[in-house]
């Protein structure tokens, strides 16, 4: 009887001894961060789409790396690649847009830091603290470059200055930059697949610097540039600082508002995250 007692209590030592190790080695596995990548849709907002209607989404992709600080708080080092674009050819419910005939496409650069926080404790791999929702905000810079098409010619619009930008006439408008800086805000949901894997999806408007991503912001100036070519021909740069012809009489008056120079252009993502979590072994302590 007493052999029996000896090796039961033998056992019980050994599962507690066993069970306190792996509990401390579970303890001792520290969540660094996250790597990942992200796909979804963009959209445009600005002048030709000041609604706004997201009937104009387009492909958007995306690296990151996650630093964590914790169960709630991380900050993120984004980097994405988004394509925008618009036309009055929508703006059919509004005459003097749909009869303004512009449009535009660009591709966005961009490069972000921003704070997330989730609203509930995050463990990857924990079966009860797999799921958080979240918000993030934060800044960064993005380059874009709009460009239309003439005849079926793909033309830049950023250096023919098509509202009088750099022009003797008007020494006010200065030809406006590639680069801008953007304002990002958000929310999403992160689910955790296992110790090793999250899917996570947020929406993110950015507010941006700039009301020159649609190469639309002020009136028309028609005489900033010269209109035709000694043959007679109209200047592709007056063809394309008023489009309005091709809709019946021209519109493009000068000194008449061409967009809407005091609420910048923004543009929003809506994307799906897959990341993978980096860890690291921390010795645990001897209590």
């Amino acid at each position: 009887m007493f052999g029996m007692k000896k090796t039961y209590l033998v056992w019980v030592v050994l599962f507690f001894s066993v069970s306190g190790t792996l509990r401390a080695q579970e303890q001792a596995i520290v969540q660094e961060g996250e790597i990942g990548i992200s796909a979804g849709a963009a959209h445009y907002f600005g002048d030709l789409n000041p609604d706004p209607r997201f009937n104009r989404p387009k492909p958007a992709l995306g690296l990151f790396f996650r630093k964590t600080f914790g169960n709630y708080v991380s900050l993120r080092i984004a980097g994405h690649f988004a394509q925008l674009g618009y036309s009055d050819i929508y703006n059919k419910q509004n005459e003097f847009m749909y009869r303004r005939n512009l449009s535009f496409n660009t591709n966005i650069w961009e490069l972000s830091m921003q704070g997330d926080f989730n609203f509930f404790k995050f463990v990857p791999g924990d079966e009860t603290l797999r799921f958080t929702p979240y918000i993030t905000f934060g800044g960064g810079i993005f380059n874009y470059d709009p460009y239309t098409y003439l005849n079926g010619q793909k033309i830049y619009l950023r250096p023919l200055g098509t509202e009088g930008q750099g022009s003797a006439l008007y020494p006010d408008r200065k030809p406006y930059s590639s680069m801008a800086a953007c304002f990002p805000l958000g929310a999403g949901l992160k689910y955790s697949l296992n110790a090793k894997m999250n899917l996570a999806f947020e929406v993110v408007y950015r507010f941006t610097t700039t009301d020159y991503i649609d190469d639309v912001s002020t009136t028309y100036a028609p005489d900033a540039q010269p209109q035709f070519l000694p043959n007679g021909q109209p200047t592709i740069w007056y063809q394309l600082q008023d489009r309005s012809n091709q809709t019946g009489e021209p519109i493009g008056i000068k000194g008449r508002q061409r967009g809407y120079s005091n609420q910048k252009d923004s543009y929003i993502l809506a994307e799906f995250m897959l990341s993978f979590n980096l860890s690291s072994y921390k010795c645990p302590s001897a209590n």
